[in-house]
């Protein structure tokens, strides 16, 4: 469960109710505990519902306590408490410089543990919704033929889809016979669907198994993530099914993402390698004129500069 997640006290009436509202929320990580007991806060249904319907989505469900744990209180009523399905947690979609997720997986080269086969280099993982399908096989044989391109900008790059590694072994061979490049970076098997929904492009409840799924119900398996040497996510595209990705662009942004991380400069709309780029705001004028001499001011918040070494 993510942390700080609760209902806020000032919100609605009864504080101490909603005060311990808060901290059931946040003691889910130890996966059982009171919520309340029959006779008490009565006075605040609507917040116990409204509590219940945020943990019936963190998959957690509530039922009577044994005998034995009955209330020290109120030895003669049942206490109840929430349960937290195994693997089920509040989520929060990942963002803008959240921490990719570790994993271990079964690829084509074999077995990875994703963050250790990052390594110091820069990644992309770009995602399909199930094997021979044929706008994934256009891309796959796309990305074959910019590796090198990739591999020039310190990036390693890894597909998945949610197939078994058996089946992206014989589907290799199509994407050669299409493009006319060898693939020659790893695939990732995802029969059991866990690294879809670890990553939340699957939700938690989408099954465990590929087997019987159709290319429509993984649709949203269609996302590119570049992450960092620092592992940490530095731009996520999701594609729809009958879109092909632009790994171009891909290209594009990561060579905006490199040259931003190393300068203090941000890069214009359509900017291309060798473009001029924008100072950041964090530069004053004064610092400017020493770093970037002979920068143009369009706009006293837009100054512009040849692009740096």
């Amino acid at each position: 469960m993510d942390e700080g997640f609760g209902v806020e006290p000032a919100r609605a009436n009864g504080g101490n109710w909603l005060l311990f509202a808060d901290s059931c929320l946040t003691r889910l990580r130890s996966r059982t505990m009171l919520l309340f007991e029959d006779e008490s806060h009565r006075s605040n249904l609507h917040v116990s519902v409204l509590l219940l319907s945020l943990l019936h989505y963190a998959g957690v469900f509530l039922e009577r306590s044994p005998e034995e744990t009955s209330s020290i209180t109120h030895p003669q009523m049942p206490r109840w408490v929430f349960h937290l399905q195994e693997g089920s947690r509040i989520k929060m979609s990942l963002r803008i410089n959240d921490i990719a997720p570790d994993f271990t997986a079964e690829t084509t080269h074999g077995t990875i543990h994703f963050h250790e086969w990052i390594g110091d280099n820069w990644a992309v993982l770009f995602s399909h919704p199930k094997d021979f399908t044929p706008v994934c096989t256009t891309e796959l044989g796309a990305v074959a033929g910019l590796e090198k391109d990739f591999a020039a900008r310190g990036a390693k790059v890894i597909g998945l889809s949610v197939d078994k590694v058996s089946d992206h072994s014989k589907w290799l061979t199509d994407i050669q016979d299409v493009s006319g490049h060898a693939v020659n970076y790893p695939i990732i098997g995802d029969p059991d669907l866990k690294i879809a929904k670890l990553y939340d492009m699957l939700a938690a409840d989408a099954g465990e198994s590929c087997e019987g799924r159709t290319p429509a119900l993984n649709a949203p398996v269609r996302t590119v993530f570049v992450i960092g040497p620092d592992k940490r996510i530095k731009l996520t595209l999701a594609y729809p099914m009958t879109t092909g990705r632009n790994f171009d662009e891909i290209i594009r942004v990561l060579d905006s993402i490199q040259l931003t991380a190393k300068h203090r400069v941000a890069t214009p709309a359509n900017w291309k390698q060798g473009g001029d780029v924008i100072i950041t705001g964090a530069v004053s004028n004064d610092e400017a004129d020493k770093i970037f001499p002979g920068y143009k001011t369009v706009k006293p918040y837009l100054r512009t500069v040849s692009q740096p070494e």
